[in-house]
């Protein structure tokens, strides 16, 4: 069973930056692709990126390409998003997942997920 906790969301200002991150425990963490998510009220979630186990193959949502970087460190079980040029459409609950297999944008190819952290952008 894997744990995740993400932190680092919050406030930022349209134009700004922030960078997410994501604890793991309780299983191996370089055996688990490990995806970005996020959701906005009213919305569905949405896929934002996602990157193998090693941290060789990166993924990414059209609409964040260029803004966004994902980027994990197998020694720490931690994964990272950071995003730059926030604008209010990026305003949701980011969520990072895990996924045993399957490499993709689905939320159902991930087993694990962790709680959400906040991220609002004022304009």
């Amino acid at each position: 069973q894997v744990q995740l906790v993400e932190s680092g969301g919050g406030l930022v200002q349209a134009g700004g930056s922030l960078r997410l991150s994501c604890a793991a425990s309780g299983g191996t963490f370089s055996s688990y692709i490990m995806g970005w998510f996020r959701q906005a009220p009213g919305k569905e979630r949405e896929f934002v990126a996602a990157v193998s186990g090693r941290g060789w193959s990166t993924y990414y949502a059209d609409s964040m390409k260029g803004r966004f970087t994902i980027s994990r460190d197998n020694a720490k079980n931690t994964g990272y998003l950071q995003m730059k040029n926030l604008n209010a459409e990026d305003t949701a609950v980011y969520y990072c997942a895990a996924a045993s297999a399957g490499w993709g944008k689905e939320p159902a190819l991930y087993d694990y997920w962790g709680q959400g952290t906040q991220v609002t952008v004022s304009s």
